[in-house]
């Protein structure tokens, strides 16, 4: 059984009025409402849908958080249209940088975006190189275990993830000639190119290793990819900033696991 969202029901006091808050102030961009004057009504942006009920299902002062892409571009376009302020854009300690908004009934939404992964704390070692090579499986091996993917990956031969590259990035340390990061580029070479496996020791994290290695991707499929082929990974929230610095943007997409017998 699988789940597959879930959608907060607010209360509202007047619900013409919340959805037009919500979609001329927060700027969601869809809205629907039942009855005559309406009872019930919903607002939804990108995948992300509020529902809300004429004086029952919640009380006033609800909280409820919401990742974006820039939380400081959203503050200004919302600042700019009368949004209500409670807290400008502030970066905390547990990695996001959040503000504070309010609706006409006390609700306070953290409207944020993850923090820790914007830029780099060191510049990228000298004994570091890049080389354009396909990590060995034993150090594709040694990484996946590192980063902590081995538990969600299928068990697959490394030997055979690495020969599947059209192209690879490995980060080496030239005074000990071991892999410290990987990044693997998959496609048909023609107008789809997938990249994954983006990864770099976690003692080595921080250290300009894991843009180096983007940028010789990036560099790459300018020489030679078709001009408006697609490119394409899955990553998570915490990482958004961090590809969006070399063109990444958010897409809605679907996935399967192969599963026989429909295990």
């Amino acid at each position: 059984m699988h789940f597959h969202n879930v959608i907060p029901i607010l209360y509202s006091s007047d619900i013409v009025r919340s959805l037009t808050y919500y979609t001329e102030v927060l700027g969601f961009d869809c809205k629907w409402e039942w009855e005559t004057p309406p009872t019930f009504g919903g607002a939804s942006k990108d995948g992300v849908e509020i529902f809300f009920c004429l004086g029952e299902q919640g009380q006033k002062g609800t909280w409820l958080s919401i990742f974006l892409d820039d939380v400081d571009e959203y503050y200004e376009q919302i600042k700019a249209k009368g949004a209500i302020i409670h807290k400008v854009p502030e970066t905390f300690e547990w990695g996001v940088r959040e503000m504070l908004v309010g609706d006409p009934d006390g609700h306070c939404i953290r409207f944020g975006h993850a923090a820790h992964n914007v830029g780099f704390t060191e510049p990228l070692p000298p004994n570091i190189r890049i080389v354009e090579r396909c990590p060995t499986p034993e150090e594709y091996t040694k990484l996946i275990d590192a980063v902590g993917w081995t538990k969600t990956q299928p068990a697959t031969d490394p030997a055979l993830i690495v020969k599947a590259p059209l192209y690879a990035v490995v980060a080496e340390d030239s005074n000990t000639n071991t892999a410290l990061g990987c990044a693997l580029l998959l496609g048909d070479n023609a107008s789809f190119y997938y990249l994954k496996d983006v990864m770099v020791l976690p003692d080595w994290q921080k250290k300009h290793i894991g843009s180096t290695m983007m940028n010789a991707i990036k560099d790459w499929l300018l020489k030679n990819a078709p001009e408006n082929s697609l490119v394409g990974l899955y990553t998570g929230t915490a990482l958004t900033n961090f590809y969006k610095q070399f063109g990444f943007r958010h897409a809605y997409g679907m996935s399967m696991r192969v599963k026989p017998n429909n295990k």
